[in-house]
């Protein structure tokens, strides 16, 4: 039986959630709505593109300010819910390639415990100062000029599983600062600290007024326990492109080509550039500027205009698909920016899923894992299918 698809396309855009799942009062998040108060917050979206392809379609009663509701939309659409025990980048990514993070992993709201930190400052020769959640933006406001002259490191956590360790470029180089955060990552895989991420968050500028974090951010996760979908491709022989922060996420595990990008903007670009390539297999894309540079910080207006940006590049890419391509856009959590606090929200994530081939598109059954993305994937591509997900690939006429 031959493939439908010769290439598929995810998108994934960090954290752009569309209203509560139906465990959100677990985390504490009730009423969290990213797409709903963002688009509240523009007096309307301009997205012709998300429009046409049919966001406001996912939830007709509550329609996406300025996103109307397709008569015809040409998407397949729907929502997916996730399983995972959190709500973190690294849970959402790898339950879509197939394996669920069903256990949870450890957070630290009182921050670390001494003997970690002491391990961390004697590896370096460096102390370590603050060791409590923070804004990443507001913490380097607040001690980054202490940094600059003392050369500590500003070590931070959030609501999630992760130990970032923040430093400016021209105090501690990048090598060094790297070489800390892949140490502090052996000492935290395992029990009793088993943190999801450790990620550098090197920064520049003179002073507090104009501090701003780099792209040379650094994530460094857990490697996946089992395959995942990606691995599934590669041994069968397929291409694995990956575009973003997806090579971090995944520890380079069954990836056979990958690109940082410094911005939404630039990962777009590279998207639409691969868009030209004739390669069999997935291209698996994460714009992370929705999440880290105004969902995290509340700024519900530029986390708007940055959904109207990628519509309009969104465009671009789609005057580029072919007819054996299907494209995925897809989210991997919420990040509230009209919410309470700093951290991510629990909320189903929008599934869009469109190809030129699709006479039009039409409501999907939700999802009751991101799993059954991975599954659609690898039953496209008729490799082994992974233990977890259901596979919508027969509903795409």
């Amino acid at each position: 039986m031959t493939e439908k698809f010769k290439r598929v396309h995810i998108i994934v855009l960090d954290s752009v959630g569309i209203g509560e799942a139906s465990d959100a009062a677990k985390y504490g998040d009730e009423g969290c709505d990213t797409l709903g108060h963002t688009a509240e917050a523009m007096g309307g979206l301009n997205a012709p593109n998300l429009a046409r392809l049919g966001l406001s379609n996912i939830r007709p009663e509550r329609p996406i300010l300025g996103v109307p509701v397709q008569p015809q939309p040409a998407a397949y659409y729907s929502k997916m819910h996730e399983v995972s025990a959190g709500k973190d980048s690294m849970d959402g990514h790898w339950e879509m390639m197939g394996l669920p993070v069903l256990t949870p992993l450890h957070t630290f709201p009182n921050g670390f415990p001494e003997e970690l930190i002491s391990k961390i400052e004697a590896f370096s020769g460096r102390k370590v100062i603050w060791n409590k959640p923070a804004s990443g933006t507001e913490i380097i406001k607040k001690l980054g000029e202490r940094q600059m002259k003392t050369g500590e490191l500003i070590v931070y956590t959030s609501g999630d599983s992760v130990l970032q360790i923040a430093a400016h470029e021209k105090v501690i180089p990048l090598e060094e600062l790297y070489k800390i955060c892949e140490y502090s990552r052996k000492l935290t895989i395992d029990e009793p600290y088993h943190l999801g991420r450790v990620i550098a968050r090197p920064f520049l500028g003179d002073n507090a007024e104009n501090f701003e974090r780099t792209a040379n951010r650094r994530d460094l996760t857990l490697v996946p326990p089992e395959k995942t979908v990606l691995d599934l491709l590669a041994e069968a022989g397929l291409d694995t492109l990956a575009i973003g922060k997806i090579n971090d996420i995944f520890s380079g595990q069954g990836i056979k080509e990958g690109w940082h990008t410094v911005s939404n903007d630039d990962g777009m670009e590279r998207f639409i550039s691969i868009l030209d390539r004739d390669f069999h297999g997935l291209s698996f894309t994460n714009l992370v500027d929705f999440d880290a540079k105004y969902g995290h910080r509340r700024e519900p207006v530029l986390f708007g205009k940055a959904i109207e940006t990628f519509d309009r590049q969104l465009g671009q890419a789609l005057s580029k698909l072919k007819e054996d391509d299907l494209l995925i856009i897809t989210a991997d959590h919420g990040n509230d920016p009209g919410f309470r606090g700093t951290d991510h929200t629990r909320e189903y994530v929008p599934l869009l899923v469109y190809s030129p081939a699709f006479a039009a598109g039409q409501e999907l059954p939700v999802r009751e894992t991101f799993a059954d993305l991975g599954a659609t994937i690898t039953d496209n591509f008729k490799t082994t299918m992974p233990k977890v997900g259901t596979s919508f690939l027969d509903a795409l006429k």
